[in-house]
């Protein structure tokens, strides 16, 4: 959530940074943001003022009835009483305004990083690295939902049967490859310096609007009704939520946080060949990267943390490029996003695999999460969070990119963890 001083003092970088990501009707809500701020804080004052005043006629009336002045004193008692109710109606107005203001500012999405190019979709992301070769397989490779077919590895018939589609079943080796990646990546990330936590797999609302799920992607995220609580879209919720309404001291920073959490997104709409097998789905496994930073130390994280997904997809052999993602395809709460993509040589097409964000103070200040410099003052951290990795497209990009006529050919960084070397 932005802050209302910044939009106050930066109203053009903001509009600027909102028309980046085609968000319509910007300079409406930002009108509207500082007309119920200015409201808001005209009230205060006058609050303030009328608190301050009750409190000064308070003491004169202690003193008035010590030195026996009781019929003045009761003059003062009848003002006094014009003036709680007086106070009593400006904190009314206080509240309404402040809650308007709140539900103006959870409309707003983030302002992107300067680096960031206007966009209107995918289309126009800008690719900025790519890494290994494309395997050449011939005319014969078959997409990972007929190799998984093939080889009895996952069964999407029965995940259908069971719950509906979107809900993939994994057996034998297919089951131990997923077990295997989890492991693997949270070892390395472990490795990285990141601790590992286990956390919940539903969120309260409050932890939703925390770190901006709510309300921007309500649809999008399955609601037990009964209890109010979410099924999490993904780790970064429950692990981020750690911290919500902290006050941390600098020499605790970073903060480097590891997950594995099965994660459930509606995906409502989705549909079409570009969704077929495990290219999307409503149940899957993924490992999170989040991070808790210093300001001026965020963007150099982010660069650590775009390293380190990149060498985790090196070991697994796998052909993927990086894009920085232009503003119409930048996620609500980003100011800076990393796309990598696994190439899918069956499909002949790219997979998103994972995302890394840079939120700068957008989630701390809907979380209260704040530290105290070394100079004592405090503010509002960084965060960061990003995926290391999802497994289903990095599974479709192992079982495409190494298929071979004898099976499908497991990583050598992955064996120790697999404890086979082929899948046939």
């Amino acid at each position: 959530m932005l802050q209302v001083q910044f939009i106050r003092e930066h109203k053009e970088t903001v509009l600027e940074g909102l028309a980046k990501r085609n968000f319509t009707d910007a300079e409406t809500i930002i009108e509207n943001v500082l007309s119920v701020d200015e409201k808001r804080r005209t009230t205060q004052v006058a609050l303030d003022n009328t608190l301050a005043e009750s409190n000064k006629i308070s003491k004169e009336i202690g003193g008035l009835f010590k030195t026996g002045k009781v019929e003045e004193a009761n003059k003062l008692k009848a003002k006094t009483g014009a003036l709680k109710e007086q106070s009593k109606t400006l904190t009314e107005k206080l509240n309404s305004y402040s809650e308007e203001l709140q539900n103006l500012l959870y409309q707003i999405p983030n302002v992107p990083h300067a680096s960031v190019k206007a966009g209107a979709s995918e289309d126009d992301n800008e690719e900025i690295f790519k890494e290994g070769i494309i395997p050449n397989l011939g005319s014969n490779a078959l997409p990972h939902w007929e190799l998984a077919k093939k080889y009895d590895i996952i069964d999407f018939e029965v995940g259908n049967k069971i719950t509906g589609a979107g809900f993939p079943v994994y057996k034998g080796k297919g089951a131990r490859l997923q077990r295997a990646l989890i492991n693997y990546f949270l070892d390395k990330n472990i490795e990285a310096g990141y601790k590992e936590f286990q956390v919940p797999h539903l969120i309260n609302q409050q932890s939703g609007l925390g770190t901006g799920q709510l309300p921007d992607k309500e649809g999008q995220m399955y609601h037990v009704t009964e209890d109010d609580l979410y099924l999490i879209p993904t780790a970064e919720v429950p692990v981020t939520n750690i911290y919500r309404d902290s006050l941390l001291q600098a020499s605790e920073l970073p903060i480097q946080l590891t997950a594995y959490t099965p994660c459930f997104r509606r995906e409502a709409g989705s549909y079409g060949a570009h969704v077929r097998g495990l290219n999307r789905l409503h149940q899957f496994d993924k490992v999170e990267l989040v991070r808790i930073e210093e300001p001026e130390h965020s963007y150099a994280a982010l660069d650590d943390m775009v390293a380190h997904v990149g060498k985790l997809l090196e070991s697994l052999e796998l052909p993927y490029r990086i894009l920085r993602l232009c503003g119409g395809d930048l996620g609500f709460t980003s100011a800076l996003t990393f796309d990598f993509e696994v190439f899918s040589t069956a499909q002949n097409r790219w997979l998103e695999v994972s995302s890394v964000s840079n939120f700068e103070s957008f989630q701390a200040n809907r979380l209260k999460l704040r530290y105290k410099a070394t100079d004592g003052k405090k503010q509002l951290a960084h965060t960061l969070n990003g995926s290391s990795l999802a497994l289903p497209r990095i599974v479709a990009g192992i079982l495409e990119n190494h298929q071979t006529p004898e099976g499908i050919r497991i990583p050598k960084a992955l064996v120790p963890y697999t404890g086979f070397e082929l899948i046939n």
